[in-house]
């Protein structure tokens, strides 16, 4: 095989006998431009010249502290020692593919083989790259933090080669030693004529260099790396544990990834017992024996789709990426989004709106093990916890950010905060906006009513959290109304239907569509024609209360005291709600003497139509709603906040309703008497129910209705006091038969009573 001038100067080495080194940290030896090198002594320094002229010095590092730093404080999972060392050996295969095509030269696709040695208690990872010559050896794995794939693109230059390294900042290698205490690297370059070389250390201050003599030769070039595990790192010899972390890692590495495994196939062979007495012409019986095959068996077998131009990939393609890469096989996704950002910023990425809601979400919308978006860097899997990728509304967006302009610390497991960080979230926000946009606009409107079943909550979140794109949120929320039945509508088509004159957009708390229809205050509003929205969960107050607008229409509780509707600031109608109040006066004084601690105050409102009263929150207080989930959140934290207290409603009469006109007249006959007290109890008690409150006294409550019952019966005639004696069964039969023939006597009396002369007149 014939190399290049530039190739063979990438790989350029020279050989020699076994050699002991000690590491460098770049060049960790003290130099000064002017002066030798200082060195501690235990005798005393000899005078020295005074210096005249400024001295330049290197920083030095003691070689071993900083090998234990970068062992047992650079990660945080040991784990990741693997994908580390994957990587390095992907940088070698893409390194050797690279450089035959500049040599045109036709090789077979380099691999990587892992195979555990439980007996002999080590780990074997090996690829068929580029391998390294003993210079390489030295400068690589000798010196800390010098990175040999960032030299490799060095020499080449900034020109557009189709490479695709992933090593950057020269410490990977070094992660071996989260769970070996030993570890050897057998190698051979591809340069021709080069011997197979032994790299020997054992993380201390030195590491060895000799030819390889086991007699294991390398086919063509590569490396492999022998990890002699600590013992409590045995589990890393289980190919269940390296299968794992190769899925979760390295799943999308372009070369091959073999890992060696034991199976057990089953196989018919003939029933020697059962064939014993088998007779002449007679089937021979067979039995099922399990038998044990051992050999490499490829990892990754998904192909990044997100690499490939979205031209190229089908539709078939994307749904088995996504039920592979998010290991949900049953589920198929609404949509997707495949697009690259290229600029200030290139990052490549492929995102979807989940079918269904994922599993873990169901519990906690905002669950911390859900890891919606998987950041790769050149293929290999970089992490999923960082938040800042994604804002939590969009929690439920599922997919893969491939970029190489990400900020990462050292051990790639932080992402920092920067500029880059801040243009990828906005376009991730962006396109899955898009992508909800393309589900609510789509002409079966079943599939939007699926997704807001599903994932309607967040985006009641996103009003909440995301001032930046709250305006493109909000045409996308439904709700039911006082119009719409069993239909969800939005806030475009509630405006549609506006109206002339309305100058606002209503809405009302409750538990549940049923209960917020029946709130009083519903009247006032569909009176006039008005539509309310209703907002049924403790997440719908907050979320409009965040919202205060759309389309330059104010939204507004009507709930909320001192609802002014657009055609009462007319002075007629002022001068009418002044009169009512001078004329119902004393029921309010009343009232507001009545239910002290209850409730703020008591006034006349001229908007119910049905209902005697009603009870509305102050301008900053509570809907019932609210009041409850917090009541409930208090007390499981063990804290009392006095919300009972802060969040008193106001109690609006209706004067035109004849049992406000009741309780007008039993106060002004006898204000003092019980059954005036009971009755205004009661007024206040259904008050309450209708308007989405808690009844406290629920004992009185059920006792003033049954007076009322019993008051009207007893009015009425037709209920007396029940006595209750053992009579026979004769009796009773006895005493059936006669109500049955007084109730059809008194029917036919009914009947005849009923044709008369002026009922006849009045059908005709």
């Amino acid at each position: 095989m014939k190399l290049s001038t530039a190739a063979l100067a990438l790989l350029a080495s020279t050989y020699g006998s076994t050699t002991a080194f000690v590491p460098s940290f770049g060049n960790v030896v003290a130099r000064r431009t002017k002066a030798p090198a200082l060195f501690m002594s235990s005798e005393a320094p000899a005078a020295e010249a005074p210096t005249t002229a400024g001295e330049t010095f290197e920083f030095q590092a003691e070689v071993g502290r900083v090998m234990d730093i970068i062992i047992n404080s650079l990660y945080s999972d040991r784990d990741v020692f693997l994908r580390e060392l994957v990587s390095n050996a992907a940088d070698a295969c893409d390194k050797k593919r690279f450089l035959s095509i500049t040599e045109n030269e036709t090789l077979a696709k380099p691999e990587i083989k892992i195979k555990a040695d439980p007996d002999n208690n080590i780990l074997i990872i090996e690829d068929s790259g580029v391998g390294m010559t003993k210079d390489e050896l030295v400068n690589n794995l000798g010196r800390i933090a010098q990175s040999g794939t960032k030299a490799f693109l060095d020499a080449l230059g900034k020109g557009t080669a189709d490479v695709n390294l992933i090593g950057q900042f020269g410490v990977g290698f070094y992660s071996a030693y989260l769970v070996a205490d030993k570890v050897e690297v057998v190698t051979k370059s591809m340069q021709p004529n080069s011997p197979q070389l032994k790299w020997t250390s054992n993380a201390g201050s030195s590491f060895t260099i000799s030819e390889d003599d086991s007699g294991d030769e390398i086919e063509g070039s590569g490396t492999r790396l022998v990890l002699h595990l600590k013992e409590d790192a045995s589990d890393y010899l289980e190919s269940a544990k390296i299968n794992e972390l190769l899925q979760r890692y390295s799943e999308f590495i372009e070369f091959p990834i073999n890992i060696w495994k034991e199976t057990t196939e089953y196989k018919q062979v003939p029933d020697e017992e059962a064939n014993k007495d088998l007779k002449e012409g007679e089937e021979s019986k067979m039995k099922t024996v399990p038998e044990t095959v051992e050999g490499y068996e490829l990892v990754n077998k998904h192909k990044p789709v997100w690499l490939r131009s979205p031209k190229e990939v089908t539709e078939e393609e994307y749904k088995e990426f996504y039920q592979g890469a998010f290991r949900n096989s049953y589920d198929e996704p609404m949509q997707h989004s495949h697009f690259v950002l290229e600029g200030q910023v290139e990052c490549k990425s492929v995102l979807y709106i989940p079918g269904m809601l994922p599993f873990e979400l169901s519990k906690d919308m905002f669950d911390e093990n859900a890891r919606n978006i998987r950041l790769y860097v050149k293929r290999v899997f970089i992490n999923d916890k960082f938040e800042d990728l994604m804002p939590r509304w969009l929690k439920f967006v599922r997919g893969v950010v491939d970029s190489d302009d990400l900020p990462l610390n050292v051990s790639r497991e932080i992402l920092q905060k920067s500029k880059v960080l801040s243009i990828i979230n906005k376009r991730l926000v962006r396109k899955s906006l898009d992508m909800i946009e393309a589900i609510a606009d789509d002409v079966d409107e079943t599939k939007y009513i699926l997704f807001w079943n599903n994932f309607g909550k967040y985006l009641k979140v996103g009003i909440i959290e995301d001032d930046r794109n709250r305006k493109e949120i909000a045409p996308l929320l439904r709700f039911f109304s006082s119009k719409s039945g069993e239909e969800f509508t939005s806030l475009d088509t509630y405006v549609e239907n506006m109206p002339e004159g309305q100058k606002s957009i209503y809405y009302v708390t409750g538990d549940g569509r049923a209960a917020a229809s029946m709130s009083p205050v519903v009247e006032k509003l569909t009176s006039r024609g008005y539509e309310v929205l209703f907002a049924t969960e403790p997440l719908d107050e907050i979320m409009f209360e965040s919202l205060r607008e759309f389309k330059d229409f104010d939204v507004v509780d009507a709930a909320k005291e001192g609802l002014s509707l657009d055609d009462e600031e007319d002075e007629e109608t002022k001068k009418e709600k002044e009169n009512l109040a001078q004329e119902y006066k004393q029921v309010v004084e009343y009232l507001e003497a009545l239910l002290a601690g209850k409730v703020q105050k008591v006034t006349v409102s001229n908007l119910l139509t049905d209902s005697p009263a009603a009870l509305v929150q102050g301008a900053y207080g509570m809907s019932p709603t609210m009041q409850r989930y917090m009541r409930a959140q208090t007390v499981a934290s063990g804290s009392d906040m006095g919300l009972d207290q802060m969040n008193q409603a106001v109690m609006e009469i209706n004067p035109k309703h004849p049992i406000v006109a009741d309780l007008e007249r039993m106060i002004k006959n006898d204000k003092e008497a019980k059954e005036t007290e009971e009755y205004a109890l009661l007024m206040y008690d259904v008050a309450s129910m209708t308007s989405g409150y808690d009844v406290k006294d629920m004992g009185g409550f059920a006792k003033r209705v049954m007076n009322l019952m019993h008051s009207e019966g007893a009015s009425e005639g037709g209920v007396k006091e029940a006595v209750i004696e053992k009579e026979s069964k004769e009796d009773v039969i006895e005493q059936e038969s006669k109500e049955e023939v007084v109730i059809e006597k008194e029917s036919k009396e009914e009947e005849d009573a009923a044709v008369t002369p002026e009922v006849i007149q009045e059908d005709q």
